[in-house]
């Protein structure tokens, strides 16, 4: 008669913690990851943006309506496919948009993205001082 084999208490236990830390690695490397995505996808989000309302200024549209609400002027020139997804950056806010002095230009900026390149630039400063002692 055979014996039933069984997993004592301790392989399972062992087995869950392996698990939890292989979980734990590739979550704490994914939110790097993820941040940056959205840091990237926001500059070239600004970037389109600004295109697309001096596209709107050579259309005719005033420069302060733009600036007062840009999805409606995407809206009504047809420029954008979603343009209240293209008003926010990575993180889901608006873009903060001004206009030069002559009302020839727009200067759009994010609070998320600098707030998120200080952030890593105050981490790039901590590696240069670990490094260095």
């Amino acid at each position: 008669m055979k014996k039933k084999q069984t997993f004592t208490l301790l392989e399972i236990i062992i087995v869950i913690f392996l698990i939890t830390l292989i979980t734990g690695a590739i979550g704490y490397s994914m939110k790097g990851t993820l941040d940056k995505g959205r840091a990237f996808r926001t500059e070239q989000g600004i970037e389109q943006l600004r295109d697309l309302l001096l596209m709107s200024l050579a259309e005719g549209e005033s420069a302060d309506a733009i600036v007062k609400d840009p999805a409606r002027v995407l809206k009504k020139h047809g420029l954008a496919k979603n343009p209240d997804k293209i008003i926010e950056d990575g993180w889901g806010k608006k873009y903060e948009i001004t206009l030069d002095k002559k009302k020839t230009d727009f200067q759009i900026s994010s609070s998320s993205l600098k707030s998120y390149k200080q952030k890593m630039g105050q981490e790039e400063a901590k590696e240069d001082s670990i490094d260095e002692g």
